[in-house]
């Protein structure tokens, strides 16, 4: 199917072009320029008054809407990437927790049978494999029982489900580190998080292979002026990447700023480590690795006061670091696009509106608001369907 899509502002890798165009076809895009006919039988989406960007992509997000990767059921799966697509997320891993290898098990196979099934809404990438291999001194909402050194076999059997593409370890475990060679060579990438790494571990796996942080700031050791720990190594490293959770709770303003203008918007990997209490009400949730959470006004944690993941989702992620950094419209868009896909090896086909990507496009009105998301060349109805005025001048927009 062709795709013609008209924008007032059209955000390039770097720069914004008004009133430009994008031509895809058979879900990739073709073309992006200053004016184009549409060719006959064309779906046309005339966005004139409003700003379109590449979709955006988490590489570190557990649920959302009620549901988790946990469940492992293809409901959850549906569900979650329904609520993604609603709010500009056009691709994701779906994120696994601290929990038995069975139950890890099946959360892969779950996400490999949605992969196959071609079910609409964001692009699940593969699996993004948190824990249990972690420190238990800095396990956050992570259950410490659960957390446990690598074991071979049952590593191998995760790999060899083909989905697994980033896994978060704490490689100062003993067990742990010698992983590392053999999940790149699983086409995985590995992040250090849920760790005691000192500045020099941390130097020494990323010479080793690892590639990012996860969460940075969160659940590491801090920075500190004798010591900088991990925070530290990953400001210091020109060639990693940091993921970051801006959802105004889990890292001050200040230190939002500190790790962008260490990283840059070409390292800096904007994240929600969003749970299944995404877009629920206030209240009390479970299956965090069976333990209980609470949210009340956004913030959600355990019983007793730990973090416990977060309820953002990516466009309020993409105006909050928008409004703590001060960066531009591409910079915003690559962290939270093209720098995410980059982490994870898949940078030649997300995150970037230029010929030869995947036509994955979010839609904002003026105010930074979601009125549509496009994902592989399909206008996705949304969730917040009032909201939504993109028109589409051919019939039938299913």
């Amino acid at each position: 199917m062709d795709l013609l899509v008209r924008s007032g502002q059209l955000v390039l890798p770097d720069r914004v072009e008004r009133d430009w165009c994008l031509f895809a076809r058979d879900g990739v895009i073709r073309w992006v320029g200053a004016h184009m006919d549409a060719p006959d039988g064309a779906r046309v989406i005339d966005a004139s008054r409003d700003i379109v960007m590449p979709g955006f992509v988490d590489v570190h997000v557990h649920g959302g809407a009620g549901a988790d990767t946990m469940d492992a059921t293809p409901e959850a799966l549906r569900t979650m990437s329904a609520w993604y697509a609603a709010h500009g997320c056009t691709s994701y891993l779906a994120t696994t927790m601290t929990a038995s290898g069975a139950d890890i098990v099946s959360a892969l196979a779950a996400i490999k049978h949605h992969m196959a099934s071609g079910e609409a809404g964001a692009e699940v990438l593969g699996a993004h494999v948190e824990g249990p291999y972690l420190n238990a001194k800095w396990c956050g909402a992570q259950s410490p029982a659960l957390i446990r050194p690598a074991d071979t076999a049952e590593y191998a059997a995760w790999f060899a489900t083909g989905v697994v593409r980033l896994m978060t370890i704490a490689p100062e475990v003993a067990a742990n580190a010698g992983m590392i060679a053999t999940a790149l060579s699983h086409n995985c990438q590995i992040a250090l998080g849920h760790t005691d790494c000192t500045y020099a571990q941390g130097l020494a796996y990323f010479a080793q292979g690892a590639n990012q942080t996860t969460h940075t700031y969160n659940a590491m050791r801090g920075l500190h002026h004798r010591e900088p720990g991990l925070v530290g190594a990953v400001m210091d490293s020109a060639d990693t990447f940091a993921q970051l959770i801006p959802d105004g709770i889990h890292v001050h303003p200040a230190a939002i700023r500190a790790l962008y203008r260490a990283k840059g918007a070409d390292r800096l990997a904007v994240i929600t480590d969003a749970q299944r209490a995404s877009g629920m009400p206030d209240g009390e949730y479970y299956d965090l690795g069976g333990q209980r959470t609470f949210v009340k006004d956004g913030r959600a944690t355990l019983a007793n006061g730990t973090l416990a993941g977060s309820v953002v989702t990516t466009d309020v992620a993409f105006r909050n670091i928008l409004a703590a950094t001060g960066c531009t419209l591409p910079e915003a868009a690559r962290m939270c696009s093209d720098t995410p896909a980059r982490s994870i090896g898949l940078g030649a086909r997300k995150g970037r509106l230029t010929a030869g990507q995947d036509c994955d496009l979010v839609i904002l009105d003026p105010v930074l608001t979601v009125v549509g998301t496009v994902v592989k060349g399909n206008y996705l109805p949304l969730i917040n369907a009032p909201l939504q005025r993109v028109a589409d001048a051919s019939a039938g927009m299913g």
